[in-house]
Formats: structure tokens, C-alpha cells, sequence
């Protein structure tokens, strides 16, 4: 699977000391989007006219006019289908411009599956244009950057992220109370941090200084599912991550993701799925490698 890295994308000289790009959204600028990878920065897909497909992860997607997309770093993509009338922007831009601390910090409340919400936003009209005026300024800038212009170009960025992020925040409202917030967002961090060695329910409502059986409740109200779901879908995703786009063999994943034996790993997927290990890198394969 390709990597992309922004400090290789090069189309000009002054790119070696920028920490962002802005291109025209078009068939040849997205030839590296069209094999499986994963990124190491931000990228941003506007679409102004035309449609592209895309596939972040397992989820499909159809983007077309007055969409935008946001692929976070390391989620995995690919574009499916470009129709030829395609036009719009693209904007890459390193992790360290957004300053993400924020989201951990200030924004806490707002930081609830916010990938997932930002791969896939529809605007209303004038809602695309305000965000359209910003990606053409930041465009602007990465034509012509300055010292002063580059500290531009951070504050356009994160002004017009912070815009789409308050918009799926108001689509998709967390919990109403907002200790209840707080908390679920602290197992869903705790969650990604821990699933390789801690998959039970008690460990997590322990951690939290709640029940199981308000945890349970808290996973509920917000994403329709048990926290052991939670937990399990979470071990889900890597385990398919590592199947498709690992060189690492069953035995070896089982280590990884902290299985006490290869059969155990097989257990878990077949009582998942209801196919084995193998099956599931066979079907993850047609769909990623077309």
C-alpha cells in the first residue's frame, strides 16, 4: 500500500519549506488517490462540479457538488471513479498547522467519531461558498507565499476546519448532558489507546468511575451499540487494516493485536463475521484491489 508523504509532494521550490498544498481538483492531480494509501497529512477534496467515488476504510462515498471531504492522517483511501468534468480543490496540509491539541482540549465536547463526520459533509449554498472563498485564499497563498502570507494561510485553514467541524457538530449532536458527553468521549480515547490489551467492559466503566451498566447506557444513546460492541468493532477495524494492507501473517497479527494464539484470533473474527481471517482478506481484496 502506498504512503503519501507531503514533504514529497513537490510541484515548486518554496514547497520544501511549506507545510501545506493547494491544487485544482482534477484527474491528473489525482492520480496518486487512485491506489489504496495511507497519508500522513491532511487532504481536503472540494467539489465544485462533477463526482468523484471514494472509499475511506470500508465506507463509500459520492462526492459532487457542494460536497466536501476531509481525510484525516493515516486513514486509509482511494478514489473509485472520477467523472471528467470534474473541478474543485484540493488542500493538503500537515497535522501540526491545524494544531489538533485543540480538539483535546478546548473543543473536547466536539471530538466524538469526528473523522468519520468530516469524510463526507454537505453544505448548503452559501455554506460552500464561504468555504469555497477560503480554500481560494489559501490557494492564493501557496501560489504566492510570504513569512506573513504562510501565517495567513494557518489561520484560513484552521478557520475554515473549525467552520465544518461547528456544521456536523450541529448534524450529528452528541449527548444533552454534558457529563455524559465528557465521559463518553473518555472511553472512546481511552478505547483507541487500550484496545490491544484491555477489551473488557468492567475495565473501561472502572476507569471512568461509573457502572458497566452506565457505560453500556452511554454507548447506547450515542452509537446504537453495547460498549463490548464498541470494543469488539474497535479490534474489528485493525484487525482488517492489518489483513489488507500488512505484510504481517496471521500468527503475527494475533501478537500484535494482543490474541494469545492465531486460533484465538480465528475465533474472534469467525464469531464476529462469521468467516474466517483468510475469507475476510479475501473479501477486504476485491474491494480495495480493483
Amino acid at each position: 500500500m502506498d504512503r503519501l508523504e507531503i514533504k514529497k509532494n513537490i510541484q515548486k521550490p518554496e514547497d520544501q519549506n511549506l507545510s501545506f498544498r493547494a491544487f485544482d481538483l482534477t484527474e491528473h492531480n489525482l492520480k496518486d488517490h487512485l491506489q489504496p494509501n495511507k497519508k500522513d497529512h491532511f487532504c481536503i477534496l472540494l467539489v465544485e462540479s462533477g463526482e468523484i467515488g471514494l472509499q475511506i476504510e470500508d465506507q463509500k462515498f459520492k462526492l459532487s457538488t457542494g460536497k466536501i471531504s476531509i481525510i484525516f492522517p493515516e486513514q486509509i483511501s482511494f478514489i473509485t471513479s472520477v467523472s471528467s468534468n470534474i473541478s474543485g480543490k484540493i488542500i493538503l496540509f500537515e497535522e501540526i498547522l491545524f494544531c489538533s491539541d485543540i480538539l483535546k482540549n478546548e473543543l473536547l465536547s466536539y471530538n466524538v467519531d469526528l473523522a468519520t463526520h468530516l469524510n463526507c459533509v454537505f453544505l448548503s449554498p452559501s455554506e460552500f461558498e464561504q468555504s469555497k472563498k477560503l480554500v481560494n485564499d489559501i490557494e492564493s497563498i501557496y501560489l504566492d507565499p510570504s513569512l506573513v502570507r504562510k501565517e495567513q494561510a494557518r489561520f484560513y485553514i484552521k478557520i475554515f476546519l473549525l467552520g465544518l467541524i461547528e456544521l456536523v457538530h450541529g448534524q450529528h449532536p452528541v449527548l444533552q448532558h454534558e457529563t455524559d458527553k465528557t465521559l463518553y468521549i473518555r472511553f472512546k480515547k481511552m478505547l483507541n489507546e487500550r484496545y490491544k490489551s484491555e477489551r473488557t467492559v468492567q475495565y473501561y466503566a472502572s476507569k471512568l468511575a461509573i457502572t458497566t451498566k452506565k457505560l453500556n447506557n452511554l454507548t447506547k444513546k450515542h452509537c446504537d451499540e453495547t460498549a463490548i460492541n464498541a470494543i469488539h468493532n474497535r479490534i474489528l477495524q485493525e484487525i482488517k487494516r492489518l489483513l489488507l494492507f500488512s505484510d504481517l501473517s496471521h500468527k503475527q497479527i494475533s501478537l500484535e493485536l494482543g490474541f494469545s494464539s492465531p486460533s484465538a484470533l480465528n475465533k474472534f473474527v469467525k464469531t464476529k463475521l462469521k468467516e474466517t481471517p483468510t475469507e475476510l482478506q479475501e473479501e477486504l481484496a476485491q474491494i480495495y484491489n480493483r
